[in-house]
């Protein structure tokens, strides 16, 4: 290759500098025109240092090895980066610690969400719906972003993004980076995750799949839904839940009603019918399906190419859980002595559609990219509950909860690499995404039977709204709404063989609105005739005649009321500035260097805006950091190096967590408040990392990581029930671990003919992390509303305690046949991942802490490739949780144990089939 060639190709790849990305053809194995560059030129390559062998070199073991170019991968940051030559390794060549998931690996996992396919990665866990942790630390320490641009939430208790929102269709490759570099973004506590989208082809194609599953623990078995809609299959509302014009003309008047007003007469009358609040029950639940179509190509125009690729999916899929909830009370796991003990039929029906457009123009070493997603994720959320409480133990109560979740995340990036100079490249970007999520009628009511023979209703179930020890229904309206704007430009110059320096500039401003306006219904008459009234369906009961008895002389007084009016909405911000300079260079054949440090600004803020009430004064964080970052790499010989790492990191509160605002979430069974003394955490990091890469696409490393973090934000129980969880910034803690990965491929040509074109995949990582809280007896913490403000550590945490979210050991595994040169791949995939605390204690009251347990899972999936007419056509069979592994969240006192949200889950197999034109 020539130099000038060479030069070119290292600028192209240049556009990888934050948040551009560089395009390399897809590695999948399948006949499929995949996602290219696009430009018809071969992809770019990273400089070689003189001890590394070519690229194209073989090593041992690469004997009938595949070839498959490097995934497409953006890297922020001013870093070349390796992509495109066959048997060129990101891992290796990268200045930093990191792993790549390629489209090939992702696909090999069968999964449909990158979440899913990330928890193979070595020391990542993916806990709740999506949220991925990082080396043990939770989802505060991770850091989202695609195609380098930050991502907004459509999740009220967090600002991190959940990552089941996107399905791997949409996704080129997944980088992971677990040592800390200044290109990124100082709020780096456990590593970065950063998507790239899938890329612009130079070839047409078009491809159509379809796809469905049976879930042995739900379909065409019991489950429970409601109507709601005639379009709620497509994730859609048709306008059943509309807000009425007079309700929103009472939420824009920023008045609280009156609860005996005839507004509240008009209002309650229009919030239940019977679209809305009729729990039905379905014995033939019906199967999960999915559908996906995308297509892509390029045309040149006057000397340069011009791109596109689209695609567009949709799933629809239904879970059903029986779930026991129960809730202590003291310091027993007695039943007869719990406070709440429930038996819970939770159905979800999950709809998500997704679509991503792509155009691309390249002209000479210049490079322009449009990118534009869109998520629609909805959950259909029907449930009921049976049960004993321990103010009424001879009673039954009944739960019952309606709700439609509605998650949307928009995001349109605009990014551009330019070369100004031989050695000298200009990226800019800019990019705008919103999240949404709408919770219309979240309808929550009770019935209670008291199981006494001298009540006239003893053997029924009666909503008595709000009498006798029963809890009043609910009706509640929440919507989220969060805006991210981000912007920025890196230089990069090469000014020596060897030597890059890279200055860059970022901006990013959130802002968020959220609103929770909750009515609760009350009837305050003649106990006789609500017990009378209350044996009536939810939708009869509370019908727009009912709220009127009390003007024809019948005792039945309904009331509305909004308790928490003066909770009921906040707007938070965060604005940030940074500026980073790095230097990459040689300072032998064999020792590499990346060193720099960011300088970053940050205004956090959170307001509460009470209904009829004056603003509370903002939460306010204003910190600046300068955080320094070095790794050094020493090549022992080639394909066998050491890396060392150190840097300064922080992790803020997210936004919700700074509100003293009670929030219930459905999905966790639990209710939060925050906290508005709470501080940003500083990290120090350490790494160490031997690794090995004895040939092609295989590996061998092991690692030590050391992190020291000051005031981490860690949650903790209030009250002896266990029923709010808060969160205060504990003295300091620690985090260590060690992790191993290898990757091997065997041939298999020696055992005969039919196994001369294929080999076996061998892939197993392991990580141990040990994690501790430190307090000391005179160690202080501030939390809201406990007396003054500062108390005693010692009352909130335990020392020596685990940090929440952390596991001790993750293990991944799998096991593949697959064929040389085709589709053709057989995996068997195990995971494990021992306890961890999901939620703390609190120290003072002996509570023990809350425990997740999710142990040993076994996934198998075949994907195979065969032609129909001439067409290319990729089956896939998948087979989940084939040892039938629960969900288990308890507490563990001396004399038991007390499940605070454990359910068995089901065995799910799925057939998918996808064809290309």
């Amino acid at each position: 290759m020539t130099k000038p060639r060479l030069i070119s190709l290292l600028l192209l790849s240049s556009s990888l500098l934050a948040p551009a990305v560089a395009f390399a053809q897809d590695s999948t194995p399948t006949p499929t025109p995949a996602p290219a560059p696009a430009s018809n030129a071969p992809a770019p390559v990273a400089a070689q240092t003189d001890a590394e062998p070519p690229a194209d070199a073989e090593q041992p073991g690469d004997a009938g090895a595949q070839e498959a170019p490097a995934p497409d991968v953006s890297i922020p940051g001013g870093a070349i980066v390796v992509t495109g030559q066959r048997s060129r390794n990101i891992e290796r060549t990268a200045p930093q610690v990191l792993s790549v998931l390629s489209s090939e690996q992702i696909a090999r996992t069968g999964e449909g969400d990158i979440a899913g396919a990330l928890s193979r990665v070595t020391g990542l866990s993916v806990v709740g719906n999506g949220y991925v942790y990082v080396r043990g630390l939770g989802d505060r320490y991770s850091l989202a972003l695609l195609n380098g641009s930050p991502l907004p939430s459509p999740e009220p208790l967090k600002r991190v993004v959940p990552l089941d929102l996107f399905p791997t269709s949409i996704v080129a490759s997944s980088l992971v980076q677990k040592s800390y570099s200044v290109n990124y973004p100082g709020e780096f506590g456990g590593g970065v995750i950063n998507l790239t989208t899938k890329a612009i082809p130079t070839e047409s194609f078009l491809t159509i799949g379809v796809g469905g599953g049976w879930d042995t623990e739900t379909t065409n078995k019991l489950s429970y839904s409601y109507y709601g809609s005639k379009t709620d299959w497509t994730g859609y509302d048709n306008g059943n839940r509309s807000i009425p014009s007079s309700l929103q003309d009472y939420f824009d008047s920023n008045t609280v009603i009156d609860p005996n007003s005839d507004q509240a007469k008009e209002l309650g009358g229009q919030l239940v019918n019977g679209r809305n609040s009729v729990v039905q029950k379905d014995d033939h639940t019906q199967p999960n399906f999915s559908a996906s179509l995308s297509g892509g190509t390029s045309v040149e125009v006057r000397g340069a190419t011009l791109g596109f690729i689209a695609t567009a999916g949709y799933s629809n899929t239904t879970q059903t859980r029986d779930v026991t909830r129960q809730r202590a009370q003291g310091l027993t796991a007695d039943e007869d002595q719990l406070y709440e003990n429930f038996q819970s039929v939770n159905t979800d029906q999950r709809i998500v559609a997704n679509g991503l457009l792509g155009v691309g123009l390249q002209w000479d070493d210049n490079q322009i990219r449009w990118t534009n997603v869109y998520i629609h994720d909805t959950v259909k959320h029907t449930s009921l509950a049976i049960g004993k409480r321990e103010n009424n133990s001879q009673a039954d109560y009944m739960e019952q909860n309606t709700a439609w979740y509605e998650r949307q995340l928009i995001d349109t990036q605009l990014t551009g690499a330019f070369k100004v100079a031989d050695d000298t490249t200009i990226d800019v970007r800019a990019g705008y995404a919103n999240s949404k999520r709408d919770a219309p009628y979240e309808i929550d009511a009770e019935y209670l039977r008291t199981n006494v023979s001298t009540d006239a209703y003893g053997n029924d179930f009666v909503n008595r709204l709000g009498n006798s020890n029963q809890d009043p229904t609910t009706v509640t309206f929440s919507k989220l709404n969060e805006n991210v704007w981000s912007a920025g430009a890196d230089l990069a110059h090469r000014f020596a063989p060897g030597w890059t320096g890279t200055v860059g500039y970022a901006f990013q401003i959130n802002e968020r609105y959220n609103s929770r306006r909750s009515f609760s219904i009350y009837a305050n008459g003649d106990a006789t005739t609500i017990s009378n009234l209350g044996l009536l369906r939810l939708d009869t009961l509370l019908q727009s005649g009912v709220w009127y008895l009390s003007d024809e002389g019948v005792n039945y007084n309904l009331e509305l009321r909004e308790p928490d009016a003066s909770t009921a909405i906040f707007e938070s911000k965060l604005l940030n500035h940074a500026f980073y300079g790095k230097l990459e260079g040689s300072v032998t054949d064999t020792l590499t260097f990346d060193v720099g440090v960011r300088w970053e600004y940050a205004e956090e803020s959170t307001v509460l805006r009470p209904i009829g009430g004056t603003a509370t004064q903002p939460t306010d964080l204003k910190n600046e950091y300068f955080l320094p970052a070095l790794t050094v790499t020493y090549e022992i010989q080639p394909g066998m190096q050491v890396r060392l790492n150190g840097s300064k990191t922080i992790a803020r509160p997210q936004f919700r967590e700074l509100l003293y605002q009670p929030f219930y979430d459905p999905d966790t069974n639990r209710t939060y408040q925050g906290n508005p003394y709470l501080q940003d955490s500083k990290l120090t990091n350490a790494e160490a990392r031997f690794e090995w890469y004895f040939a092609r696409d295989q590996r061998l490393s092991f690692g030590a990581f050391y992190k020291y973090i000051d005031k981490p934000i860690e949650s903790f129980l209030t009250g002896n029930e266990s029923f709010v969880t808060s969160y205060a910034n504990a003295p300091s803690a620690r985090l260590m671990g060690a992790e191993a990965e290898v990757q091997k491929y065997v041939n298999l040509d020696g055992l005969g003919e039919a196994f001369s074109t294929r080999r076996l995949v061998l892939i197993g990582n392991y990580t141990f992390t040990k994690s501790e809280i430190n307090v000391s007896a005179d160690d202080t913490v501030r939390v809201y509303g406990a007396g003054t403000g500062t108390s005693l550590a010692t009352d909130y945490f335990r020392d020596g305690s685990p940090m929440t979210g952390q596991s001790k050991h993750l293990a991944n595994v799998q096991i593949g046949l697959e064929k040389i040169g085709s589709l053709s791949q057989q995996t068997l995939l195990i995971n494990y991942a021992s306890k961890r605390v999901v939620s703390r204690g609190l120290a003072n009251s002996g509570q023990p802490d809350i425990y997740e347990y999710p142990g040993l899972t076994i996934d198998f999936v075949v994907r195979q490739g065969v032609k129909v007419n001439g067409k290319q056509v990729e089956l896939k069979f998948e087979g989940r949780n084939l040892t039938g592994r629960g969900h288990y969240e308890y507490q563990k006192f001396a004399d038991g144990k007390v499940n605070y949200n454990t359910y068995d889950v089901g065995r799910v197999f799925s057939l998918s089939a996808a064809m290309t034109f």
